[in-house]
């Protein structure tokens, strides 16, 4: 191709596309040392493996109950296409998966044949960590630096404030009331548990998760979504370990027998922690409790609104 391109790429965590994935995708996220953050490689390549030998059969079942696959690479295809039309043929949208294909030096090969000038790279997590965010982006760029690339990297950190994003999440919210009363409703923002001790580290996650939930107060408020209460929980917690609090578990039991609304908060994709856990294992809790109601909301996945979202913040890297 001639004549200097630019280049979208969105950045996630990935999923199996199949379930002889599932050992890998275990096995590189294990191996990550921004997840487990141990300084010794070797402790690191220790307790991994055995998370990933406890964990690979387990594992497999639930993408067994979601088809056989993870939905966030349909789902990112589907965005990419998209975001491919809104911006025309001068500039190429592309996705990384973190720890399942496609991985970040297959699509650095394709830009590197196609005078790609400037990259753009979003991470597609609304809140900064070090354990999404900062894994993602240094693992894209260890990958095209060692692959002789010399476009121009530019990067975002997070998003969680963008008024299009948020406008977004809103009508997913409003999708899952449908012509209900919100009164009859607490809404929780669920987001993805981390230890407390990648808090206590500096990750500012926690601090981004308590203002994305602040200003959701305000617009839902602005636009008469009146629940009757707006709560905040952590899901996904594994191990013995202190994580943030307080988890959804907990949460539902102290809202119990009402009408109750979950939004993913931390996820912008679909994936088995919205379409397993929440979807049915949370709902299994939800009814043992005796909730008459128990709503997930999808994620913004391929909506116009998270196009147009992903847009802006590329207009605004420019």
């Amino acid at each position: 191709m001639s004549g200097c391109k630019e280049a979208v790429i969105l950045l996630n965590m990935g999923g199996p596309n199949n379930l002889n994935e599932v050992e890998m995708f275990l096995k590189n996220m294990f191996n990550d040392k921004n997840i487990l953050t141990m300084k010794s490689s070797a402790l690191r390549k220790i307790i991994g493996g055995m998370i990933v030998f406890n964990r690979t059969e387990s594992s497999q079942e639930i993408y067994r109950q979601l088809g056989g696959k993870s939905p966030i690479v349909g789902h990112t295809k589907n965005l990419v296409k998209k975001l491919q039309t809104r911006l025309g043929k001068n500039v190429i949208v592309d996705f990384a998966m973190r720890y399942t294909p496609p991985f970040a030096n297959e699509v650095i090969e394709r830009l590197n044949t196609q005078n790609v000038d400037k990259i753009y790279l979003i991470p597609l997590y609304p809140q900064q960590s070090t354990t999404t965010t900062k894994s993602s982006l240094e693992d894209f760029e260890e990958s095209y630096h060692k692959n002789d690339g010399n476009a121009i990297l530019v990067e975002i950190k997070h998003f969680f404030e963008n008024k299009t994003y948020n406008k977004a999440i809103l009508e997913r919210i409003k999708e899952t009331i449908a012509s209900d009363s919100y009164k009859d409703f607490d809404i929780i923002f669920s987001a993805h548990g981390l230890p407390k001790k990648i808090i206590d580290a500096g990750d500012v996650y926690e601090k981004h998760v308590n203002k994305h939930v602040d200003i959701l107060k305000v617009m839902m408020k602005e636009q008469n979504m009146d629940f009757r209460e707006v709560h905040l929980a952590y899901q996904s917690k594994v191990g013995p370990m202190e994580w943030l609090k307080p988890s959804l578990d907990d949460k539902l039991i102290t809202i119990k027998n009402r009408g109750v609304i979950i939004f993913p908060l931390a996820f912008t994709i679909d994936n088995s922690e919205t379409d397993f856990e929440l979807e049915i294992e949370y709902r299994e809790i939800a009814e043992e409790l005796g909730f008459k109601n128990y709503r997930v909301c999808r994620c913004p996945n391929d909506s116009e609104l998270f196009v147009d979202t992903l847009e802006e913040i590329y207009q605004k890297m420019k």
